[in-house]
């Protein structure tokens, strides 16, 4: 489990080899069933979890009861809310696995004493912090600037294993149409 979190980890050349073993020692191993919660609406994200296997959707509910999702996270992702873990108030999005998933979970704490230990970690953990914002910035574009078709056809070129992997009520809420519009969609793109 931690050999694939360490191959991560070794990927960006950002830090050294004892810095690499000592992430991976201080991640505690946590298995999700299908249907757990990493974290609720309501409660201050204390972590961040690197997925070893598994996948995991995030959803937030609108003023109308509407779940709506937004990302999901495969193998070999961090996830956490981050907005609660950097602001320390309560979130308002779920973290949910929608299959078995098994993480590697780090603490605000451990990651705090990891920064102060070593420029090389505060420059990952700065790296992590941007790809999360280059892909936030790229999904917020794609749902403002692409047609519901569009969007699907983009994950069946670039993402193909969510369209096996993740239910179809999921998949219709993250392009942003009803199943019943997906159903349509997919009918098109096959014939």
């Amino acid at each position: 489990m931690k050999s694939s979190f360490r191959n991560f980890l070794s990927q960006f050349d950002l830090l050294t080899e004892s810095e690499i073993e000592e992430m991976v020692r201080i991640a505690s191993p946590r298995h999700l069933n299908r249907g757990d919660y990493l974290i609720q609406a309501g409660m201050v994200c204390q972590e961040v979890a690197f997925v070893v296997s598994g996948v995991v959707r995030s959803y937030y509910h609108t003023l109308s009861g509407e779940e709506v999702t937004y990302c999901f996270r495969f193998q070999d992702g961090f996830l956490a809310a981050y907005s609660s873990f950097i602001s320390q108030k309560p979130t308002s999005e779920y973290l949910q696995a929608i299959s078995p998933t098994e993480l590697l979970v780090i603490s605000k704490s451990e990651i705090h004493r990891l920064e102060n230990s070593s420029v090389n970690f505060l420059r990952f953990f700065k790296f992590m912090a941007e790809q999360e914002f280059i892909a936030m910035e790229a999904r917020i574009f794609q749902l403002q600037q692409k047609s519901s078709e569009s969007r699907y056809r983009d994950l069946i070129e670039n993402h193909p294993e969510y369209l096996h992997l993740i239910p179809l009520n999921h998949l219709a809420s993250y392009i942003g149409v009803t199943q019943r519009h997906l159903s349509r969609i997919r009918g098109s793109i096959r014939n």
